[in-house]
């Protein structure tokens, strides 16, 4: 469905609505929710999503998860075509789909299916072809295989403040006596509240932080040895290491061309 169109999707009578649309760098989404689940494929560009649980990142061709009714924001990172598929809340707990975000892993026949149900009508025909697409689609969704690209917010009011902070300029160079220092408590308080608040420690979240900035910034272009003194690595191969050891590819490959 065209986003001309897009007021009409929520009370529309089918599990599922597909649209398109393309956003310029920068654009946010302020903090909101929607009625029903929303994946959100990123067809080119990174997208950044926030809730007060975490903060997530969707590289090109990969999507994210979002419940129905879950506050959260999001930004585009770069010019992004989005392809958002609405889903029903009842049709994604049939699905199993998850409670809570989830970047996705996105399979050469989900990218194709997406592409057709952007011309599906919002009031197809269910026993038609048009039906069986849409539902192949939302089955496609559901067995996406999760990707760890998230960084946890802790509960804990100045844990949580100052992992914000951190998350607005990552760096490995941010020590864990910094951290800290900032939230007012001793190291060994620091360390034992993060692990339990996030339920890793410190030094992991703080990788998975930078590694999350890394994918905006080399999905802008930006050159991975820039990239990785910017984060703080203590060179491009040092990073280039931590990265397929994550990511399962180097920088070069995991970008689609």
């Amino acid at each position: 469905m065209r986003e001309t169109t897009l007021h009409t999707y929520q009370n529309t009578p089918r599990d599922a609505v597909v649209t398109e649309r393309g956003y310029a760098d920068a654009t946010l989404f302020p903090m909101h929710h929607h009625p029903r689940g929303q994946f959100a494929y990123a067809a080119s560009g990174v997208i950044t999503v926030f809730t007060d649980d975490g903060n997530w990142v969707v590289p090109p061709q990969r999507g994210i998860w979002v419940p129905a009714q879950l506050a959260h924001s999001m930004q585009m990172r770069g010019p992004v075509t989005l392809h958002n598929t609405y889903i029903r809340k009842q049709a994604a707990q049939r699905l199993g789909l998850p409670g809570q975000c989830q970047v996705l892993d996105v399979s050469p026949l989900l990218r194709q299916l997406l592409v057709k149900a952007i011309d599906v009508p919002a009031r197809y025909a269910i026993q038609g072809r048009d039906g069986h697409l849409m539902g192949l689609l939302l089955h496609e969704i559901a067995s996406m295989p999760a990707l760890s690209l998230n960084a946890p917010l802790p509960a804990e009011p100045r844990l949580a403040m100052v992992c914000r902070e951190f998350l607005t300029q990552p760096s490995l160079e941010v020590g864990i006596d910094d951290m800290a220092c900032r939230a007012g408590m001793s190291r060994r308080t620091f360390t034992r509240h993060f692990r339990l608040h996030t339920g890793i420690s410190y030094l992991q979240w703080r990788q998975q932080a930078c590694l999350l900035e890394a994918i905006v910034r080399l999905g802008k272009g930006q050159p991975v040895t820039e990239v990785a003194m910017a984060l703080g690595y203590s060179s491009s191969s040092a990073f280039t290491t931590v990265f397929k050891q994550l990511l399962g590819e180097v920088p070069s490959r995991y970008f689609p061309v």
